[in-house]
């Protein structure tokens, strides 16, 4: 096989339009030696700035290490984003072989005693050194780096870590993939009629869909996406259906067999607890704390606490209303998980005289995007023209050229929308490309955001719930972190941030979807073209806490379950019953389940992300809300200055500073939960 010649390599040496691949020329089988080149490019690499003969400074040493590495840094891109968005089995069995050998690769970087002895003569000269502020900020966040990932152990300490490191990511890579084969395997056909009952059009067009694409064309299929299953959960009559749908949900990593989780999350938390008790902490989620806003597992305990107490007195409280609509309906079962959406989406009817059948029509895909794109556009003064003739990873992918106020272009914006068994469940965003100016180079962002949509039948639009409209808009507030970084080095860049702080940019953007004039421009009837009601949209303003116990309960209940796992020195023996035994402890109502069941809780288990980490999301909260209201404030959502403020120093400062100095820049203050509880209507 002729040697890789990385300068030209397509996975390596990007020659699309807008900086992107030319994904027409990618292979699936050239990953595995472009990875093996680009590994030992980055290990020379490294070996030259460890050994560099010169005294440390920070362009020969920590400037050139964090340009170090591009062919790898390229060719991981393009290969992490297929895994998620686009895999098969040529591209799963290279996965299991890359994760544990990418965390050996970056262990051995963390542990490299000569590369350290640099950027530790650094670190101890900073107050001489004068260094501005970001720069300041990048030399003492990588020192952390490195003691954190095990620069001061000794050689026996160090092979231990490497070992654990390599192990958790082949555990990883393992749970996510047995999650999607759980996912992707699972299907209820169901036959026009009876089994139909209750289901709006929007819904059984989707399910049409979702049956021809498995090959039972003029059946309905049920899948696993939430954006087929929820609706389903709470539109359809057939209780029976109901129940099968949800126990497969519920099951997802715990059915037993090759793809069942219990083992591998077993083994993780072990090796999770090993890894703080060799580095010196208490415990993993004392580790993963260390570099938060919240610094402890108790002050996370202080803020999840006081928020699952109101919430599960407000899920109390519905619950007995869902009863009562449950018997007058001739029901004379005991009310069970589900159950509950069904019942509440008919109690949201009978108080607000709206359903989410009657909303969801004014809710086309094209039109949130749009209103997107129009926020951006009147907050940062941002414009979008998508580009049809570029190709990227998959036909349903649609790319975006993205230019500043003056015209110059800002980044290269993809999204992937549409559900697929290649795709693994949920949203998110990801970069093939970081933005950032060291050393005078200047990379424009290349950002992706992934969901996971039910595909119409071909000719009609997709229709989203006010759900799916959300976590629209949420994952293009990280985009927009992504995009509108100023950072100069590329480990500060965009939404190189704390793990608490990360879900500030996105969970903001939430707030415009529902901004009257928003709907009023966007939300149009994808029949008529006329925009949504006034009726309708006071009925949706007035409700917009409605369920809010039940959400809460749903999320808070993983939040504190990830909690209760990590803040441990041992880990549990049987996490099955170590989370029973949790959700116990805490009251969890018998007629909710977790958002996020440990068996298919891949923020928490397929990779290190979210672990000791899911919490952020509602720290993150008490600060978005706040945020938000500074702008109701000033009787302008869109107000000039303070948009200006928000781009300056939350979007576009990415790690450049401490969060709590961000934050406090564009607020005056630090906030308290008051906000996020009236958000949430549990104040």
């Amino acid at each position: 096989m002729p040697a890789v010649d990385l300068a030209t390599h397509p996975l390596t040496h990007w020659t699309g339009p807008l900086g992107l691949p030319d994904f027409t020329k990618l292979e699936d089988d050239a990953f595995g030696p472009v990875f093996d080149a680009a590994l030992a490019a980055h290990e020379a690499e490294i070996a030259g700035i460890a050994g560099n003969a010169a005294a440390p400074t920070i362009d020969n040493t920590l400037a050139a290490l964090e340009l170090s590495g591009k062919p790898l840094d390229r060719v991981s891109a393009i290969f992490w984003l297929r895994a998620g968005a686009y895999t098969n089995d040529t591209i799963r069995a290279l996965e299991r072989e890359i994760a544990p050998r990418m965390a050996r690769h970056f262990s051995a970087i963390s542990m490299n005693a000569e590369l350290f002895a640099r950027i530790d003569a650094l670190y101890r000269q900073r107050a001489g050194l004068g260094l501005d502020a970001e720069t300041a900020r990048v030399l003492e966040q990588s020192w952390k780096g490195f003691v954190r990932s095990g620069a001061r152990l000794d050689a026996a300490g160090k092979a231990r870590l490497a070992e654990i490191n390599e192990e958790l990511a082949g555990l990883g890579t393992r749970f996510g993939q047995n999650v999607l084969a759980d996912e992707s395997a699972w299907a209820m056909l169901l036959d026009a009629g009876d089994d139909l009952a209750g289901l709006p059009d929007f819904l059984v067009a989707a399910m049409a869909g979702a049956a021809e694409e498995r090959g039972a064309a003029g059946r309905y299929a049920v899948t696993l996406s939430r954006s087929i299953v929820e609706p389903f959960l709470t539109f359809s009559t057939r209780r029976d259906l109901r129940e099968r749908a949800f126990r497969a949900w519920a099951a997802r990593g715990e059915n037993g067999g090759e793809t069942d989780n219990a083992e591998t999350v077993a083994r993780q938390l072990a090796l999770r607890a090993e890894k703080a008790r060799l580095l010196g902490y208490d415990s993993y989620a004392a580790l993963k704390l260390d570099d938060t806003m919240a610094k402890t597992p108790s002050a996370v305990m202080d803020l999840l606490m006081p928020v699952w107490e109101k919430a599960r007195a407000r899920a109390a409280a519905d619950q007995a209303e869902l009863e009562r609509l449950a018997a007058a309906s001739g029901a004379n079962h005991s009310f069970a998980a589900w159950d509950w959406r069904h019942y509440q989406e008919k109690l949201r009817a009978e108080t607000f005289a709206f359903d989410e059948a009657e909303l969801k029509p004014y809710l086309q895909l094209d039109r949130i995007i749009e209103a997107c794109f129009d926020v951006a556009g009147r907050l940062f003064g941002l414009s979008f023209t998508e580009r049809k003739d570029v190709p990227a990873w998959h036909s349903d992918v649609r790319v975006f050229e993205v230019r500043d106020p003056d015209g110059a272009r800002r980044a290269t914006f993809l999204a992937d929308y549409f559900n697929r068994a290649s795709k693994r469940s949920g949203a998110w965003m990801s970069a093939l490309e970081s933005g950032h100016r060291l050393r005078g180079e200047t990379a424009k962002p290349v950002i992706y955001n992934i969901m996971n949509f039910a595909k119409p039948p071909k000719g009609e639009p997709a229709l989203l719930s006010l759900d799916d409209a959300r976590t629209l808009f949420h994952e293009f507030g990280h985009a927009l972190h992504g995009m509108l970084t100023e950072a100069r080095w590329p480990s500060a860049s965009g939404t190189s941030v704390s793990r608490d702080f990360v879900e500030l940019p996105s969970q903001l953007y939430e707030h415009w979807l529902t901004v009257p004039e928003v709907l009023r421009k966007h939300a149009l009837h994808y029949r008529t073209g006329e925009p949504m009601p006034d009726a309708l949209l006071d009925k949706l303003m007035a409700a917009r806490t409605f369920g809010a116990g039940f959400a809460t309960v749903e999320f808070t209940a993983s939040a504190l379950v990830d909690m209760a796992y990590h803040a441990r020195g041992e880990a549990p023996a049987d996490p099955r019953a170590f989370e029973a035994e949790t959700l116990a402890a805490l009251k969890m109502p018998e007629a909710i389940v977790m958002r996020h069941r440990t068996p298919h809780f891949g923020h928490v288990f397929a990779g290190d992300g979210y672990s000791a980490g899911y919490y952020s999301y509602l720290w993150s909260e008490v600060l978005d809300a706040d945020a938000f209201k500074a702008f109701e404030e000033t009787g302008d959502v869109f107000d000039p200055g303070l948009a200006d403020s928000l781009r300056r120093n939350i979007y576009a400062a990415g790690g450049t500073r401490d969060p709590e100095e961000l934050y406090t820049a564009f607020r005056g203050r630090m906030p308290s939960p008051q906000a996020m509880l009236e958000k949430r209507g549990l104040a």
